[in-house]
C-alpha cells in the first residue's frame, strides 16, 4: 500500500469531494493524509486522516468574509492573496512528508504538489472538481465578466484564451510562483492554469461526461470518474422538529446560499417573497439568515419556513422538492442525485459555469446575483412548475443510480501512480450509510 498525500485547497466544494476520494482510498488499504486548511481538521481527523495544515484559521476566515472574494471583478485576486503565502510552507511540508511510496493528489490550486513532481518526479495526480478550470477554447468556461462566445471561430476563442490567461491569470500568479520555481532552480512558468497546473502524470475530473463533455484540448492524460457524492452525514442530535416539518405536508424547498458571501437579510427576505409568490413551504439554511417573527408576518409560521445553520444536504434533498443554491459543484450533484429541480444564483468562481451546465442539462433555471425579489420568485414557480425539467430531472437521478461510485472510480484511478505496487482487486469500498438517504433520519446540527 502506499502513503497518499491529498492536498484540498479552496472551500467546502473544493475540501469535501476529496475527503470523500481519501474514504475510498484508506478502504483499499492505504495510508491517507489530508492537507487543507485548519476549518476542516475534525472532519479529515474523522475519516481517520493524518492532517497537515495549510495557512491559519484567522487568515482563511478573514479571506472567505472579504466581500472582495465574491466579486467577479475582483475574486481572483482576492484568492490568490490568501494562497500565495502558503506555497513556500507547504512545499516545504510536503517535501518533509514524501517517500519512496507516496504518490501526491491535488486541487486546482495546489502549486506546491505540482512543483514537488517537477522538481523530484514524485507521482501526482492533479483533480480538476469543476469543469470550468480546464480552460478549452472548444467549450470556454461560462463567467460574468470573461465569457468567450462559443460561436466564435475556433482559432479566435483560442487565441483569446491564450490572451486571458497570459495577460490576466498569468499576471496575478506569475510573478509569486516564478519567484518561488527560481529558488528551486525550475524555469518560469506560462499559462500556469490552462497547460501549467496540470499534471504530466494524470488529472482527473470529478464530473460525468454528460455534465461536461471532454473536448478536444482537455489534458490527453485526463479521466473523469463521475461526480464524488461524498457522505456528509454527521453524528449530531436528531431534529424531531426538523423531522415532523418534512414528514407534514408539501415537500419544501431548500436555500441556500452555501459559504458566499451574501447580504443574509436581503436573501432572507427575497426567500420570504418567493415562498409567499409560489405558496411553497421553504427550509433556509445559513448561520446569519435569521428572520424574526415580525419579518414573517402570520402567513409565514415555522409549519411553513423553517431555518437552519446546517442540514447535510445528502440525506435531506430526496426528502425535497427543489433546490436554491449558489452554484457549487458538489450541491449541484447532490441535487442531481436526488432528482429534484435547481435555481442556480451564482456569484463567483465556477458557479457561473457550473450554473449554466445545470441549465443546459435541463434541470434547473441559471438566476446571477444579485437576488431581487420578483426575479428569484418568477424562477422559483419556473423550476418548480415546468413538466420538461422535472422529467430530465429524474433521468438525471436514473443515471446517477446506475453509474458507479465517484469516489471509487477516483481511487482506482490514483492507485495506478502508486509506485510498484499493484491494484488492489476487488476491494471493498468504504460503507455507503446514506445509500437509503430518503429514509435515515436527519439530524441537528446547530438551529437558527
Amino acid at each position: 500500500m502506499a502513503q497518499i498525500i491529498i492536498t484540498a485547497i479552496g472551500s467546502a466544494g473544493d475540501v469535501h469531494p476529496l475527503l470523500g476520494v481519501g474514504r475510498s482510498l484508506a478502504a483499499r488499504g492505504h495510508r491517507v493524509v489530508f492537507c487543507t486548511h485548519p476549518p476542516f481538521e475534525a472532519a479529515a481527523r474523522r475519516e481517520g486522516f493524518a492532517f497537515v495544515p495549510i495557512g491559519s484559521a484567522e487568515d482563511y476566515a478573514a479571506a472567505l468574509a472579504n466581500p472582495a472574494l465574491w466579486h467577479p471583478r475582483t475574486s481572483f485576486k482576492t484568492l490568490w492573496a490568501l494562497i500565495a503565502p502558503v506555497l513556500q510552507p507547504h512545499y516545504d511540508a510536503l517535501e518533509a512528508l514524501r517517500g519512496p511510496d507516496t504518490v501526491l493528489v491535488g486541487t486546482l490550486w495546489a502549486f506546491s504538489a505540482r512543483l514537488m513532481q517537477e522538481r523530484h518526479g514524485t507521482p501526482y495526480v492533479s483533480v480538476q472538481v469543476s469543469p470550468s478550470t480546464l480552460l478549452s477554447a472548444h467549450a470556454p468556461p461560462a463567467h460574468k465578466r470573461l465569457t468567450i462566445p462559443r460561436s466564435l471561430p475556433l482559432p479566435l476563442k483560442a487565441a483569446l484564451m491564450t490572451l486571458i490567461e497570459r495577460a490576466v491569470l498569468d499576471a496575478v500568479c506569475g510573478p509569486r510562483l516564478n519567484a518561488l520555481r527560481a529558488t528551486l532552480a525550475l524555469p518560469p512558468a506560462t499559462r500556469i492554469l490552462g497547460h501549467w497546473l496540470h499534471s504530466t502524470d494524470g488529472v482527473l475530473c470529478l464530473f460525468p461526461a454528460w455534465f461536461a463533455a471532454p473536448q478536444p484540448d482537455w489534458p490527453t492524460q485526463h479521466t473523469q470518474s463521475g461526480f464524488p457524492l461524498f457522505n456528509d452525514l454527521d453524528d449530531s442530535e436528531p431534529d424531531a422538529e426538523l423531522e415532523a416539518f418534512l414528514a407534514t405536508g408539501e415537500a419544501p424547498v431548500v436555500f441556500t446560499p452555501g459559504s458566499t458571501l451574501v447580504d443574509h437579510e436581503h436573501y432572507a427576505r427575497a426567500v420570504l417573497h418567493a415562498l409567499r409568490a409560489t405558496g411553497a413551504r421553504g427550509l433556509l439554511l445559513g448561520a446569519d439568515a435569521t428572520l424574526t417573527e415580525a419579518q414573517r408576518g402570520r402567513d409565514m409560521p415555522r409549519q411553513r419556513l423553517l431555518q437552519r445553520r446546517y442540514v447535510p444536504l445528502r440525506a435531506l434533498l430526496p426528502r425535497c422538492r427543489a433546490l436554491v443554491h449558489h452554484g457549487g459543484i458538489g450541491t449541484a450533484s447532490l441535487a442531481f442525485e436526488a432528482g429534484i429541480a435547481q435555481l442556480v444564483t451564482p456569484f463567483a468562481h465556477d458557479q457561473f459555469d457550473n450554473a449554466q451546465r445545470v441549465a443546459d442539462a435541463g434541470c434547473g433555471v441559471r438566476l446571477d446575483a444579485p437576488i431581487k425579489d420578483t426575479a428569484l420568485a418568477r424562477a422559483l414557480a419556473r423550476v418548480l412548475h415546468d413538466p420538461r425539467i422535472a422529467t430530465r430531472c429524474a433521468q438525471m437521478r436514473a443515471k446517477l443510480t446506475a453509474a458507479p461510485d465517484g469516489c471509487a472510480e477516483a481511487a482506482r484511478f490514483i492507485e495506478r501512480f502508486v509506485p510498484n505496487v499493484p491494484e488492489v482487486p476487488n476491494a471493498p469500498n468504504a460503507p455507503d450509510i446514506a445509500q437509503d438517504s430518503a429514509n435515515v433520519p436527519l439530524r441537528k446540527a446547530v438551529s437558527a
